[in-house]
């Protein structure tokens, strides 16, 4: 979960905190052109940073699975180099620190996989593809799932998550874990995000005082530092767009109930979900097709029945600009003059490219389901918690929202130097979920956020999507003050449950800024076209050079 909040309305990843509207960015903006060119190449030669070669460096999964059928690589040879990424760069040198832990039978899998391709033929695209998911995903094997708390380190799950399960059954090589903003962000009121107790904190790439953002921070770095092919994320409101803006990445958080969420610990069975994060949208739509799927244990998923797709990639069109509908969510701008200018120079450049642009196309409920978004999610997150917990078996060393409480308070040096426990605290103090306190924010979350909101503003004008910026420049990581987010537009798409994907739109001051394309549920085909239109249009990305920090005065 991340903490960007929007101008508009201060959403729950704000944590009822006052006042953070700080801008990462100065407001005195150079010419657009120049913070567009401004990359991290221009940077680095100006800061003196040799760039860390890398020979898979950008290299997407048909690249990698080309190379695998020509016989330049194996699965165990990608693995290999790889993992020796991961020492190079995450554990030494610039210390990304992205990754918790490396799956000790990821040689193991690969080898089984080449033997596979050899006798049978490769399965799919992501046959012998290392991957990386983050530590709140469930894997029945010798790695730990902890959401980076030292709470459940050592806890067994029974089965793989449904998502990791899918993975496999695709061919891929679940490389390792990624660090998260622990507990996906939803402990403390003052977190800093990319840090927790069992991880520590995680860097940016682009610049290494800046922050990832969340909760998914080390999938975020991970992916766009190039330690893997694509990678896994969660999100309950931002945590997959906000880490895929600040690192250069396409990401996407799709539709409730496109992906099964069992095996996943939760913050909120109403807004959680999984998603790809890769380098491209065409990566991020290979995963999505191999992570969907109906699974008995979410009953979500039955709803994408007749509405999921195998493979995703068939809607991607570099033409898909020229004749969308797309309305501009204006109450998500104005948080940072330089963003906004970025946004509108490539809202002209949508509109060249063919798009039908309604400018404004706000979402009229914007600012009316804030606070109760944030009850919704301690309510359910006392009772989620539980019931995951409770499948841990003995494994676990703590049963209960309650039991973990009294562990960080036992443990507070390694768990809460830095924050403490105040949404935990609040969330204890809820009631059941048959409350008609909650009962009443999670009609209001509904209706406010579809029937009223993004479903009344696309009928309105006939849109296929809405857009907006997803946030600011990463900020500078503080772990005694928190997090000082500027601004973001996660909350619509996700407390209506519908999907969101963020792409790079263009870099300031040398750090990546993503726009964000959302709309109604089950619209993943839809917005992926778009979004893959708009990549090849601007083709925007830059692969960071883990700069110390960005030269401001250059």
């Amino acid at each position: 979960m991340s903490k960007d909040p929007s101008p508009a309305s201060r959403s729950r990843r704000s944590f009822l905190r006052a006042g953070i509207a700080t801008s990462v960015v100065s407001a005195a903006v150079p010419a657009l052109a120049a913070a567009r060119v401004n990359g991290p190449a221009s940077q680095a030669s100006e800061s003196n940073v040799i760039p860390r070669e890398f020979e898979l460096d950008e290299l997407t999964i048909d690249d990698l699975q080309q190379a695998m059928q020509a016989g330049k690589y194996s699965a165990r040879s990608l693995t290999e180099k790889y993992l020796a990424r991961i020492q190079d760069i995450d554990k030494g040198g610039p210390r990304i620190n992205s990754v918790i832990e490396v799956n000790p039978e990821a040689l193991e899998i690969a080898e089984a996989l080449d033997r596979e391709r050899k006798d049978k033929g490769a399965r799919g695209p992501l046959h012998g593809i290392p991957l990386l998911i983050k530590d709140n995903i469930d894997t029945a094997d010798r790695m730990n799932t902890t959401a980076g708390s030292l709470a459940l380190l050592g806890s067994t799950p029974l089965k793989d998550a449904f998502v990791a399960g899918q993975l496999r059954k695709a061919g891929a090589v679940i490389l390792g874990k990624t660090n998260l903003s622990e507990w996906a962000n939803i402990r403390s009121s003052h977190s800093t995000s990319g840090w927790s107790g069992r991880g520590g904190l995680t860097r940016n790439p682009y610049a290494l005082d800046r922050n990832p953002c969340g909760s998914s921070s080390g999938t975020g770095a991970a992916v766009s530092a190039n330690l893997c092919a694509a990678g896994v994320g969660t999100e309950t409101d931002g945590s997959v767009v906000c880490p895929s803006s600040a690192n250069g990445l396409a990401g996407m958080k799709p539709t409730l109930g496109l992906i099964s969420r069992s095996g996943i610990i939760p913050i909120a069975h109403s807004q959680d979900t999984s998603g790809p994060m890769a380098r491209t949208v065409r990566d991020a739509a290979i995963l999505l097709g191999a992570m969907a799927g109906i699974d008995p244990d979410d009953k979500e998923t039955a709803a994408s029945s007749g509405k999921s797709q195998p493979d995703y990639t068939k809607f991607l069109d570099a033409n898909g600009l020229k004749g969308a509908r797309i309305g501009v969510v204006r109450k998500y701008f104005g948080f940072n003059d330089a963003v906004d200018q970025l946004m509108n120079t490539l809202i002209d450049e949508m509109k060249r490219a063919g798009a039908d642009i309604t400018d404004p196309a706000d979402i009229p409920t914007l600012g009316k389901f804030d606070d109760t978004e944030l009850l919704v999610l301690l309510y359910e997150l006392k009772a989620d918690l539980a019931a995951y917990l409770a499948r841990l078996g003995e494994s676990a060393q703590v049963k209960t929202l309650k039991d973990v409480i009294e562990f960080n308070d036992k443990h507070i040096a390694k768990e809460m130097p830095y924050f403490g426990q105040d949404m935990f605290l609040k969330a204890e103090e809820k009631g059941p979920l048959t409350s008609k306190e909650y009962l009443d924010a999670l009609a209001n979350n509904r209706k406010s956020t579809r029937a009223d909101g993004i479903d009344f503003i696309m009928d309105k004008y006939k849109l296929d999507a809405l857009v907006a910026p997803t946030g600011g420049p990463a900020w500078l990581t503080d772990l005694i003050n928190g997090d000082h987010s500027a601004g973001g537009s996660s909350n619509a798409a996700a407390v209506a449950g519908y999907p969101n994907i963020n792409v790079t739109a263009g870099y300031l001051y040398g750090l990546p800024v993503g726009i964000s394309f959302f709309g109604r549920a089950w619209s993943e085909p839809t917005l992926l076209k778009i979004a893959y239109a708009f990549e090849q249009l601007t083709k925007a990305r830059q692969k960071p050079m883990f700069l110390p920090s960005i030269p401001l005065g250059a």
